[in-house]
């Protein structure tokens, strides 16, 4: 007999593949055409190890994930929320979101990331003194906090969150049947996820940079996305409090029929943005006069927003529409997803390093360092996972 489907399986599995697509996104920036290393100061290099193979075909990956990717993750992240903190009630909420999130951040995202780091270090400076290494970690480069950055966010978050928590179920209340109508307007429902996206994203970016990180030590974060990533959020947490399965998310609602339909726009949206970067065409028109740069750069960031949001919407419901049934691997990916996301930097950053002096295509090295870090951090999990404590929390 078929097991009863999981009705959040979905959102599960959803989840899971976002952190392997984490995976290969960092496995993909050793090898990408605007690659650089500072060895004055590595943190300041687009990738822990940069490889002399390149390819531009990482470039466009690469930049298709960093549209979207991270604000999902963190929309995905609220989903649940408002339903936890009911149950467990705000102390016990916090108390297990920092167990959860804040201490493996500092502790294990510590460990891990010196670990990570050392290559990069020796790539650098020559040098193997673990002494002279952890020195310059802490001193030089500021305590980098690699991909973890994710988690004490996500965690800060959940603070505001409990702390705006009777503001947002009030909002919420008024909320929920408008959410829920919107499974009849697809059209609305993409425009006005698309107009959020913009207001949370553009006026921000064009003030600080669209690339400007800022933070102390490892609390570090992204300053241009930070109101688009809490934004996103909270719709998660807004989404959540309604019967979203059954309602705008239910695979009859018209958003989720025409999964495939965002899919093509996602894809189509997305190239036309690659184009306009690839080609400069809006800088061209902008220096032969024939746009104002105020009109190129709305134009540009319209078409960055747009891609962002529908990237988004594809990957909820394709999983939504296409998750059908229980995978015991995948099941297992579900359940090892945050530790893999927090221990693959490990392995990822030693095989890129192990792979430089080989005479391999960027593609091939990109192929070999995502599988194999995934693989390992996969089976790093499962045997840290049979410690009850670390199952309990990881």
């Amino acid at each position: 007999m078929e097991k009863p489907l999981n009705r959040n399986l979905w959102v599960d599995y959803l989840r899971s593949a976002l952190t392997v697509l984490v995976v290969a996104h960092h496995a993909s920036l050793a090898y990408t055409t605007f690659a650089k290393f500072d060895k004055e100061a590595y943190i300041r290099s687009t990738h822990a190890i940069v490889d002399n193979k390149r390819w531009v075909g990482l470039d466009i990956f690469e930049n298709f994930n960093d549209v979207f990717f991270m604000a999902l993750m963190f929309l995905i992240g609220g989903l649940f929320l408002s339903k936890s903190i009911d149950k467990k009630g705000v102390f016990v909420f916090i108390k297990d979101r920092f167990y959860r999130l804040f201490l493996p951040f500092i502790i294990l995202g510590t460990l891990f990331m010196l670990i990570a780091y050392f290559p990069s270090y020796y790539v650098a400076k020559g040098n193997t003194d673990i002494t002279a290494y952890i020195q310059d970690f802490f001193v030089v480069e500021k305590w980098p906090v690699g991909p973890p950055w994710f988690i004490w966010v996500l965690f800060v978050f959940n603070l505001l969150f409990a702390l705006l928590n009777p503001f947002i179920k009030n909002i919420s209340q008024k909320a929920n049947n408008f959410i829920d109508s919107l499974q009849h307007k697809p059209i609305l429902f993409f425009i006005l996820l698309w107009f959020i996206t913009w207001v949370l994203y553009v006026p921000l970016a064009s003030a600080v940079g669209p690339g400007t990180w800022t933070g102390i030590g490892p609390f570090d974060f992204q300053l241009s996305r930070v109101a688009l990533y809490f934004g996103y959020f909270i719709i998660g947490i807004l989404i959540g409090t309604t019967d979203f399965n059954q309602q705008l998310l239910s695979p009859t609602s018209g958003i989720v029929k025409n999964w495939w339909l965002w899919v093509l726009l996602a894809l189509s949206v997305y190239t036309l943005l690659s184009l306009v970067e690839q080609k400069e065409i809006l800088a061209n028109m902008v220096k032969t006069n024939q746009l104002g740069l105020l009109s190129g750069w709305l134009i540009y960031f319209s078409i960055y927003t747009a891609s962002c949001t529908l990237s988004s919407i594809a990957f909820i419901t394709a999983f939504r529409k296409l998750v059908r049934e229980s995978s015991e691997w995948w099941n297992s990916l579900v359940a090892n997803a945050y530790l893999i996301y927090l221990i693959h930097y490990v392995f990822l950053t030693w095989i890129q390093f192990l792979l430089q002096p080989y005479d391999i295509s960027a593609f091939e090295k990109f192929l070999l360092a995502f599988i194999s870090s995934l693989s390992l951090s996969w089976a790093t999990s499962i045997l840290l996972r049979r410690n009850k404590i670390i199952k309990q929390y990881l």
